[in-house]
């Protein structure tokens, strides 16, 4: 069976590339990897570890999204709440408060679910962000915690892949006819 390796890219959009920038690189401390780009396109790579990167899209008419409190249900369509970026160690936590805060960006206090501790803030696009560190004791990783007082039926199948609730492949595409077809970036990289 396949293994992930990790989020490879989270793939956002913002109207303003260099405030973009100005954040994710130069306050965060991310760094930027790739730019690909033309009249009317940008989409520019900030890695966030050695595995996982954020994208952004400039897209010229796109506005900062409506301020949403992180969690908090919303009618009509919707696709995202917010993501949660890790951080290797607690006082991380308390310096990136400290940054964005200098920043004039708005930070929650250090909140405690448990599992991990975590802040929450904005970026200049008004995507609602979590910052979050893993509580050693425990590893809902390794010790999944299925704690919903009104589970569905199949949450009560558990925790581990039901792999046999989805057709089995019986025609694999043939080595020969794998093709991968050329997409935007692939001419910089011969």
């Amino acid at each position: 069976m396949h293994r992930f390796t990790g989020l490879n890219h989270l793939a956002l959009v913002t109207g303003d590339m260099d405030k973009t920038i100005r954040y994710w690189r130069d306050l965060l401390g991310m760094r930027l990897v790739l730019t690909m780009g033309e009249p009317g396109y940008r989409q520019y790579f900030f890695e966030i570890s050695e595995n996982d990167l954020v994208a952004f899209f400039e897209w010229p008419d796109v506005e900062p999204v409506p301020y949403k409190r992180h969690g908090d249900p919303v009618p009509g369509p919707f696709i995202f709440d917010h993501v949660s970026f890790g951080v290797e160690q607690e006082k991380d936590l308390w310096e990136l408060a400290d940054k964005l805060e200098a920043a004039d960006f708005p930070v929650s206090d250090v909140i405690d679910h448990g599992f991990i501790r975590s802040i929450y803030t904005y970026d200049p696009n008004g995507i609602p962000l979590e910052f979050s560190h893993n509580v050693s004791a425990v590893d809902i990783r390794r010790h999944p915690i299925l704690a919903d007082r009104a589970p569905t039926a199949v949450t009560r199948e558990g925790s581990e892949p039901r792999l046999q609730q989805w057709p089995e492949v019986t025609e694999p595409t043939p080595q020969d006819e794998r093709v991968i077809t050329p997409g935007a970036g692939s001419d910089l990289f011969g």
